[in-house]
């Protein structure tokens, strides 16, 4: 008599793994830069054309799928162009600095960071950076290189995974690294990004100065 199915051995069936998943101000703040930039029309058009037609009219509440901002990043890269994608890029990383100062960060640790040396800051802000890498470095490898001057890595980054590109595409993460250094270690504090993988670099480096 054949054995009842509940006996039966489960089938070993591999699972691939679950998608990293990032911050939602990723495409929050990147869909707000779009709607005051390129209007309301455009702005819907490049999200339905990145698959993100559910937030053409109200933006993510929860966290996101990292495939769906570098599908943003690479729709409006192709509809702009790389250096106007850049700068809209950084705009929202820089709102995005600014939402994590005012709702993330609590007031004395601002406080401290502000009183601190600048070298000292950065350390000691690079430290909590690291701590929370993965809501913005979804499945990338996020490192510190060195302090003072700032110097961060990400392998593996999200927002330039299989692309090609002229430019280095990660002027969102430039710009939400530079807002918090402005404000948490000194005023005249800048990021740039020097290598990117979407060029063909080993992985994507950015060095903030002040």
């Amino acid at each position: 008599m054949a054995a009842p199915l509940a006996a039966l051995p489960a089938a070993d069936v591999s699972r691939a793994p679950a998608p990293a998943r990032i911050g939602p101000n990723a495409i929050i703040q990147m869909r707000e830069v779009l709607l005051e930039a390129l209007g309301r029309r455009e702005a819907g058009r490049i999200l339905v054309q990145a698959g993100l037609e559910r937030y053409v009219f109200a933006p993510p509440d929860a966290m996101v799928d990292e495939r769906e901002v570098a599908a943003l990043h690479a729709v409006l890269r192709a509809a702009v162009g790389e250096t106007l994608a850049a700068e809209l890029g950084f705009e929202a990383g820089l709102r995005t600095g600014r939402y994590l100062l005012a709702h993330r960060i609590p007031a004395p640790a601002r406080l401290v960071l502000r009183l601190l040396p600048p070298p000292l800051a950065s350390r000691l802000l690079l430290k909590a950076v690291a701590r929370h890498a993965w809501t913005f470095a979804g499945s990338g490898a996020f490192a510190v290189l060195a302090t003072a001057p700032a110097r961060v890595r990400i392998g593996g980054c999200p927002l330039v995974a299989g692309t090609r590109l002229a430019l280095p595409g990660c002027a969102f993460y430039a710009g939400t690294f530079e807002a918090l250094y402005r404000a948490l270690v000194h005023p005249r504090a800048h990021c740039r990004q020097t290598a990117c993988e979407g060029r063909g670099d080993a992985a994507c480096l950015f060095e903030i100065s002040w």
